[in-house]
């Protein structure tokens, strides 16, 4: 099974979402729809949301470390240059 880790950006404000899932197109439509239940971060914030940065990983435990790492303060200063934000 193929596993993704993902780099959101409200279209709106700028903010950043950072997630893994098993299937990107669909969990891009349900960070874009306010009815589906367990998206508390982006249903908060105002989107619509955009697809920046995807990678691609063999197992879910490859993409939840990268995932992490991409949370942590190297990551997110990663995610800076390589998106030039």
């Amino acid at each position: 099974m193929t596993f993704w880790v993902y780099v959101l950006v409200s279209q709106t404000t700028g903010r950043r979402y950072i997630g893994h899932t098993s299937d990107i197109e669909r969990r891009l439509r349900e960070h874009n729809d306010k009815t589906t239940g367990k998206m508390r971060y982006t249903r908060k914030q105002t989107g619509p949301w955009s697809l920046v940065y995807e990678e691609k990983f063999t197992s879910r435990r490859e993409a939840m470390q990268r995932e992490q790492f991409l949370k942590s303060g190297q990551g997110r200063e990663w995610l800076t240059h390589k998106l030039r934000w």
